[in-house]
């Protein structure tokens, strides 16, 4: 008796195992979120008024640094003299 090979299942059976393995390599790529603090996240997304407090940090930090930058280079300028 001879012995057949059934080819369509057997391409079939290595989709598959391909398919897995895509599966798993697409969620090892995914980074994984550790020690995240959910309250301080959850204030990020607050609303004051139609604007977040996050869209107004940055604003209000790059202000800061340039008054101290002004500062510090007045004061440059009066040490030189």
């Amino acid at each position: 008796m001879s012995v057949t090979r059934l080819k369509r299942k057997h391409r079939k059976n290595i989709a598959r195992a391909n398919n897995k393995k895509h599966i798993i390599k697409e969620l090892l790529r995914t980074p994984v979120l550790k020690n995240v603090d959910l309250e301080e996240l959850k204030s990020r997304f607050t609303t004051n008024g139609g604007v977040s407090d996050s869209a107004t940090a940055p604003k209000a930090a790059a202000k800061a640094k340039k008054e101290t930058a002004a500062e510090t280079a007045a004061d440059s300028d009066t040490a030189e003299a």
